[in-house]
C-alpha cells in the first residue's frame, strides 16, 4: 500500500478534519517518507520518543502511527533531542503519522471504546465533551465490580501508575471512560450521577469533589489507558489492508 494512500485512509477512518480547532495535536502525518513509499510494515506506539523510534526502525517498519506525537501547536526548533528523533525518522525512511484527540474519540478505534468493550460496557453511549466534541463513552458493567476488578480486568496495577480514589459505592455499576489527562472530566459522572469514572492520571483539586459527592476516580496510567487504541489502529490495517504490524511497548508507569 503506498503511503499515500494509507494517509487517505487513515485521515477518512479517524475523521482527521474534524478536531482541526479542538486539538493542539497535529494531527496526520507529521514527517513524510521518500516519494513512492510502499508501506508494508506498520508500527503502533503511544509516544513518538526516541526510543519508540529506534524499536520501530529495528523491527524495519515503513510508517510509525503514535497517540502522542511530536508537535503540538507551536513552531518547534529542530535542535537537541528533536534534532536527533526526525534525524532518525529521515535516515531510516520511516515515516510518522500522530492522532490525539480522533483516537480517543473514535466509536470504535478509540481508545475509550476499547476500555468499554474490554470491560463489556452494555448501553454505550457518547460521554464529556471537549471543546463540543464528544471524547468518553459511558456505560453499565454486566455485573457489578468492584474498583480493584475492574483496574484487575485492563491489566493496570501499581507498574502502571494505577491510583484509585475509592468514594463511590463498593461495587460499581455505571462508569464514564475518557483516557489519558481527563481527570478534570469527573465532573460529568458527577453530574450524571454514575458510580465511577476512569481516566489515566488523577489532578489534586479533584480529590475532594470525588469524595463529597461519592464518586469513584479510578485512574489506571496515563500511558496504560491509551495502549489500546492504537493496537486497534494496527489491528485494521492488518485485516483491512494486509499490512504486517507491531505493537511497540515503551510503558512509562505515568
Amino acid at each position: 500500500m503506498k503511503l499515500t494512500d494509507m494517509v487517505k485512509v487513515l485521515d477518512t477512518e479517524l475523521d482527521i478534519s474534524a478536531f482541526v480547532s479542538a486539538d493542539a495535536s497535529l494531527n496526520g502525518l507529521q514527517v513524510g517518507a521518500s516519494a513512492g513509499k510502499t508501506v508494508r510494515k506498520v508500527a503502533v506506539a503511544v509516544d513518538a520518543a526516541l526510543a519508540t523510534f529506534e524499536a520501530a526502525a529495528a523491527w524495519g517498519a515503513d510508517i510509525l502511527i503514535v497517540h502522542h506525537g511530536l508537535f503540538w501547536g507551536r513552531p518547534l526548533a529542530i535542535t537537541g533531542t528533536h534534532y536527533e528523533r526526525i534525524k532518525l525518522l529521515l535516515e531510516k525512511d520511516m515515516a510518522l503519522y500522530a492522532c490525539h484527540l480522533p483516537l480517543d474519540a473514535h466509536p470504535v478505534l478509540g481508545n475509550n471504546a476499547c476500555i468499554a468493550r474490554a470491560l463489556g460496557l452494555m448501553a454505550v453511549v457518547p460521554f464529556g465533551i471537549y471543546k463540543g466534541i464528544p471524547i468518553g463513552f459511558k456505560g453499565v458493567l454486566p455485573s457489578s465490580l468492584t474498583a480493584q476488578e475492574i483496574a484487575g480486568a485492563l491489566g493496570y496495577g501499581p507498574d502502571s501508575g494505577l491510583r484509585i480514589l475509592p468514594y463511590g459505592p463498593e461495587k460499581i455499576n455505571s462508569i464514564g471512560i475518557i483516557s489519558g489527562g481527563g481527570a478534570d472530566d469527573v465532573q460529568y459522572a458527577i453530574d450524571q450521577g454514575l458510580d465511577a469514572f476512569l481516566t489515566g492520571e488523577p489532578l489534586h483539586q479533584v480529590h475532594h469533589d470525588c469524595r463529597e459527592n461519592k464518586v469513584t476516580m479510578i485512574c489506571g496510567g496515563h500511558y496504560a489507558t491509551e495502549t489500546l487504541g492504537v493496537q486497534a489502529v494496527g489491528q485494521y490495517l492488518s485485516v483491512r489492508h494486509g499490512c504486517e504490524v507491531r505493537f511497540i511497548d515503551i510503558p512509562t508507569g505515568l
